[in-house]
C-alpha cells in the first residue's frame, strides 16, 4: 500500500470540477484595491465571498496602527507566549477583548482554528462528554478528536434533540460540554440559543458557543448572539476570531469562569504555537475599538445583507436562511453549482463555491456573504450577475 492510495479518488473529482473552467480552489487575487474590490484573470471583480463583514481590512487606522508596530516592535514573536514571553500588546489586547465582549478572561490564539482546537482540548478530556451541534465547524470536530472525550452530535439546531441526549447520559460521573455556533458559515443560520441555554440548565452542562462569525455582527455592542439574545451569563465559554469583523488572523477564548486562567497551561495549540504578531496586535486592537465606538458599520451591513437577500429571493434562488450577512443559494448538484460558479466570476462577482464533503448533508451552495464596505450599487451589481446566471442556466434546462 502507498502512502498516497488514499488519494486516488480525488484527481477525477477534480477534473471534473476544473473541465468547468477555473480552479475555484485556487483563485488568484492578483490586485487588491478595496475590502469589495479585486482583480482576477486580469478583470476587476466585486467580492462577495470574504466574510470582511465590516469592511475593516482597508480602514486606515488599523492599517498605521500596524505599521508603527511593526517598526517599534519588529515582524514576530518568534515563538509562543510560554517559551519566548509575553509581548506588552498581548496583554494589552487581552484586555480590549475583555472589555468589548464584557467577560474578564480573553485567552488568544495565532487564529481562530487554533482557538477552538485548543480552548476544546484543553478543556475536556477523557471521561468527559461533549454534545455538539452537528452542522458545527471542522475546527471543532477536530479539537473534540484532540480532546478524547466521548462526542454526542445532536441534530442541527434542535434543542429537543439536545435535551433528548443529555436525559439518556442521565447521572453519569461526567462533565458535559455542549458546543454550538452563533451564526453557521455554511447556511447562514443561527442557533436558538435561549432554547438551549434553557437545556443547559435543566442539565447543569457548560455552554460553549463559537462566535467567530458573529462577533461584531450581532448585539447592541457586536458582542455576538449570546448578548443579542439575552443568554450571555448562560454561556461558559465564547470562542472568536480576528479573521472575520476584525479583519485580521488570530482568534480567543472568552470566558467568565475564576480558573478558565488556567487553560494557557492545559491548551496544546496556545503552548506550543508562535504568539501573534505585533502588527497584528495592533491592527486587532484598533478594529475592535471601531466594533464598540461604530455601529452604524453592523447598521450598514445589514441593510446591505437585506438588500441581497431581498434580490436573489425575488429572482427565484433556494436560499438557506433568514436574513443574515451570509446567503447561500441551494444548489441541485455539483456540475450546476460549479458551473453557476463560473458564471458568476464571468459576471465579475467573486463568491464561495461550497461542496462535499465541506457541507452539511452533502449539500452544494454558492455562498455569499454581505460587507459593510459594500455600496448599493455594488449589491445591486451582484444581484443583476445571479439574474444573468438564472437565465443562462435556464436555457439549458428541457
Amino acid at each position: 500500500m502507498d502512502l498516497f492510495d488514499k488519494f486516488d479518488n480525488l484527481p477525477d473529482r477534480y477534473e471534473s470540477i476544473v473541465s468547468l473552467g477555473r480552479n475555484p480552489f485556487g483563485v488568484e487575487m492578483e490586485d487588491i484595491s478595496s475590502p469589495t474590490q479585486v482583480v482576477i484573470d486580469g478583470k476587476k471583480t466585486i467580492l462577495a465571498g470574504s466574510h470582511n463583514y465590516l469592511g475593516l481590512t482597508f480602514d486606515e487606522e488599523s492599517i498605521k496602527a500596524g505599521q508603527d508596530a511593526l517598526a517599534q516592535y519588529g515582524t514576530g514573536t518568534t515563538g509562543s507566549r510560554i517559551a519566548n514571553g509575553t509581548f506588552k500588546g498581548h496583554k494589552e489586547l487581552e484586555k480590549k477583548l475583555s472589555e468589548m465582549m464584557n467577560l474578564p478572561t480573553i485567552i488568544i490564539y495565532p487564529t481562530g482554528y487554533q482557538a477552538n482546537l485548543g480552548t476544546i482540548a484543553g478543556l475536556a478530556g477523557a471521561g468527559d462528554t461533549i454534545l455538539i451541534d452537528a452542522d458545527c465547524h471542522a475546527c471543532i470536530y477536530d479539537g473534540c478528536a484532540l480532546s478524547s472525550a466521548t462526542v454526542v452530535r445532536f441534530r442541527h439546531n434542535s434543542p429537543e434533540d439536545l435535551d433528548k441526549r443529555l436525559s439518556r447520559l442521565g447521572d453519569e460521573d461526567s462533565n458535559k460540554l455542549i458546543i454550538t455556533e452563533g451564526l453557521f458559515s455554511m447556511y447562514g443560520d443561527t442557533a436558538p440559543l435561549k432554547e438551549i441555554a434553557d437545556v443547559k440548565r435543566k442539565h447543569k452542562a457548560y455552554l460553549y458557543v463559537d462566535e467567530a462569525h458573529s462577533v461584531g455582527v450581532y448585539g447592541d455592542h457586536g458582542r455576538g448572539l449570546a448578548e443579542q439574545d439575552g443568554v450571555t451569563d448562560d454561556v461558559d465559554f465564547v470562542v472568536g476570531t480576528f479573521s472575520k469583523s476584525l479583519g485580521s488572523i488570530g482568534g480567543f477564548c472568552a470566558s467568565n469562569h475564576p480558573k478558565a486562567e488556567y487553560l494557557r497551561y492545559a491548551s496544546r495549540p496556545y503552548m506550543f504555537t508562535a504568539s501573534i504578531s505585533p502588527a497584528t496586535i495592533a491592527t486587532v486592537l484598533t478594529a475592535a475599538d471601531h466594533i464598540e465606538k461604530k455601529p452604524e458599520l453592523r447598521e450598514k451591513l445589514w441593510r446591505n445583507a437585506k438588500h441581497l437577500h431581498d434580490g436573489l429571493s425575488e429572482l427565484g434562488f433556494k436560499l438557506c436562511s433568514t436574513v443574515s450577512p451570509i446567503i447561500s443559494a441551494e444548489m441541485p448538484d455539483q456540475e450546476t453549482a460549479v458551473r453557476c460558479w463560473n458564471l458568476l466570476l464571468d459576471q465579475g462577482v467573486y463568491v464561495n463555491l461550497a461542496i462535499p464533503p465541506g457541507t452539511p448533508k452533502g449539500e452544494c451552495l454558492l455562498r455569499a456573504s454581505m460587507s459593510a464596505a459594500h455600496s448599493p450599487e455594488e449589491v445591486d451589481q451582484i444581484i443583476e450577475a445571479y439574474a444573468a446566471v438564472k437565465r443562462d442556466v435556464n436555457k439549458y434546462r428541457p
